[in-house]
């Protein structure tokens, strides 16, 4: 039988573990994909560094049985011309072996994999700025790097030592080390084109430019480089705009300047302060489940959490930055800030005021808001659901585009109000999936002849919201595809009412059960027939969007409305009257309601209308 024990000067033996295959689809992207903002990585590593000491600085609040406790809490960054290397020491919790393997060795979350889609589709250069936001950052220094190490050891006392080392491509290795001291050691063999990396001022210039805030010191040799400075407890007159700059693309990793700002510091009932900031942009991932929110929670400048959720309402996740309370104890579980009351009562207090903001953008500087409806729009309107107390305060702040406004232009109720005739006692909207399409639905015709305004109301989340807004400032909302809708202008020319009663029953006799009814129309100008909604029926854009989510959806019934003075639904009229002509009546009939079905995006068998209409066609070319 062998003997397998080692020798005390045998070496120990690295485990060498494979990628997993979406991980080396990222790695290869990465490499040779990225072309733009590789300085990124540096800042990538510092903020994985700064997370690691806010995790043994939390811990060592209740428990300081760890390794090194008296060790000072620092990043150091390290440079070697000759060598071509650049090193980054953090004094942090550490990593075990699990750890490697699932943080460092697998594609952790659906993030991830939608940022290697995303990467997959673009064509030319790529943003290398936008993998802060997926979670992959650690990957990124392969952008400059030919071989990574990672030595580590963690907190726990039973820890051991561990090397971590990979060139990026199929596989890496993990190895017993005889290190003695907590926290992780990262050192990057530039590739022989990125030596500038291992340049002091390149080196310092990105700590500045990206890391300046980060809670703990960073030192470049022996100079410390970062300002470690807690902006939110200064006063905002000492504060430059270009500290806020910094600072807001520190806290969100964006690469661009905010939109604005709110600072605020409060004493009362709860006291706290917070520094928060509404991006330029919705950031890449903003709908999904798994989407980070951006605002970090203090108990007197010493870090919490990094996610606050319970800090702002859901559909604030788009807001970043800062909230320091001396209300919460410092050693507070992630558990318990859940269900804080002192963060219920800052929440309250937060939504107000950045509801405050907006109300300021749209009254002082509408451009501004416009770029916020423009962007977080949807996301905002979608908080009316569960704003009961903000309700009135959000309604004011919706916004719509307009039949009477240039493309790219938008209105709320208010304005719309403002504008409208006094004796109009209704506000007209339509949902549809585009301004375009708004504008060609044959239930605009009555209020384009009359010059009525009608709400566009374009987005998936118009369709859910628009139920519950059954009036504003009394007015009724009214969909213009209701099959109830009341219009003062009764139409002129049609059929006279004997005839209009026996083609509208030879309509309900072709049709059947397909509709709930037909009837004469007052909306129509231009068209010859349309659908509108029945009395228990949803708009057909909420039916398409409900089609989306569940495929298995089957809408309800709806009314088809007969312009009658158009001229195809006259001939119609006079056509029953030659003999032999029910076939063609018939046809005509089911064409009329299918092309209806077609414009609203719910004729399920295209087939038989494509055909029809053909046989139309042959019919109306035969010579003689």
């Amino acid at each position: 039988m062998a003997d397998n024990t080692k020798t005390p000067t045998e070496a120990p033996t690295a485990e060498v573990h494979e990628f997993k295959a979406e991980m080396k689809q990222l790695l290869h992207l990465i490499i040779h994909s990225l072309y733009t903002h590789e300085e990124i990585f540096l800042r990538e590593l510092i903020s994985n560094a700064s997370d690691a000491l806010h995790k043994i600085r939390f811990r060592m609040l209740t428990d300081r049985d760890v390794v090194d406790a008296d060790l000072e809490q620092r990043i150091d960054i390290t440079l070697d011309k000759n060598e071509n290397t650049l090193t980054l020491v953090d004094t942090g919790i550490g990593m075990t072996k699990e750890d490697l393997l699932k943080r460092i060795g697998t594609v952790a979350s659906s993030g991830t994999l939608e940022f290697v889609q995303e990467l997959k589709k673009q064509d030319g250069p790529v943003d290398a700025s936008m993998i802060g936001q997926f979670g992959v950052g650690f990957y990124s220094a392969f952008m400059v790097a030919d071989t990574i190490t990672i030595d580590t050891r963690h907190a726990n006392p039973d820890s051991k030592g561990l090397r971590w080392t990979s060139d990026g491509g199929g596989s890496f290795t993990i190895e017993e080390t005889d290190r003695k001291e907590r926290g992780t050691t990262i050192t990057l063999h530039l590739k022989e084109d990125k030596g500038e990396f291992a340049e002091e001022w390149r080196a310092r210039s990105i700590i500045r430019k990206y890391s300046n805030f980060v809670d703990f010191p960073v030192f470049l040799g022996e100079e410390r480089v970062n300002t470690v400075d807690a902006l939110w407890h200064k006063n905002k007159s000492d504060i430059t705009d270009e500290q806020l700059t910094e600072f807001y693309k520190f806290v969100s990793g964006d690469h661009e300047e905010p939109l604005g700002h709110l600072q605020l510091s409060l004493e009362g009932v709860v006291s706290f302060k917070a520094l928060l900031f509404i991006p330029k942009k919705a950031p890449r991932g903003l709908y999904h489940e798994d989407y980070r929110y951006g605002v970090h929670l203090y108990s007197s400048k010493v870090f919490i959490q990094d996610d606050a959720k319970n800090l702002l309402p859901d559909w604030c996740r788009f807001v970043k930055g800062v909230v320091d309370t001396e209300d919460l104890p410092l050693n507070v579980s992630r558990e318990v800030t859940q269900n804080s009351p002192v963060l219920s009562k800052i929440r309250k207090i937060l939504t107000g005021k950045i509801l405050g903001l907006l109300e300021e953008w749209a009254a002082g500087e509408p451009e501004k808001f416009a770029t916020f409806s423009k962007e977080f729009g949807p996301l905002f309107k979608s908080g009316i659901q569960m704003e009961l107390e903000h309700r009135d305060q959000m309604i004011e702040l919706f916004r719509f585009e307009s039949s009477i406004k240039e493309k790219g232009e938008w209105t709320g109720f208010g304005a719309y109000v403002d504008r409208k005739p006094s004796d109009q006692d209704k506000i007209y909207y339509v949902l549809a999936d585009g301004r375009d399409a708004a504008l060609r639905n044959p239930n605009m015709e009555y209020f384009k002849a009359n010059d009525i305004e009608v709400l566009l109301m374009t987005e998936p989340v118009d369709a859910f919201i628009m139920p519950g807004i059954p009036k504003y400032k009394e007015l009724d909302l009214v969909s213009i595809e209701s099959s109830d809708l009341k219009l003062d202008k009764k139409k002129e020319g049609g059929l006279r009412k004997g005839e209009a009663k026996k083609l509208i029953e030879r309509f309900k006799d072709v049709l059947g059960d397909r509709v709930e009814d037909v009837r004469s129309s007052d909306r129509l100008v231009d068209s010859a027939v349309t659908l509108v909604t029945g009395k228990a029926g949803m708009d057909a854009q909420m039916e398409r969007v409900m089609r989306m989510m569940d495929e298995s959806f089957t809408g309800s019934k709806k009314v088809l409305e007969v312009n009658t003075a158009h001229p195809l639904i006259q001939n119609l009229s006079a056509l029953r009257e030659e003999a032999g002509a029910e076939q063609r009546i018939q046809d005509a009939i089911e064409q009329l309601y299918e092309g209806a079905l077609l414009l609203e995006g719910s004729l399920e068998n295209p087939a038989d209308f494509v055909r029809r209409m053909t046989s139309f066609m042959e019919q109306s070319t035969t010579p003689g």
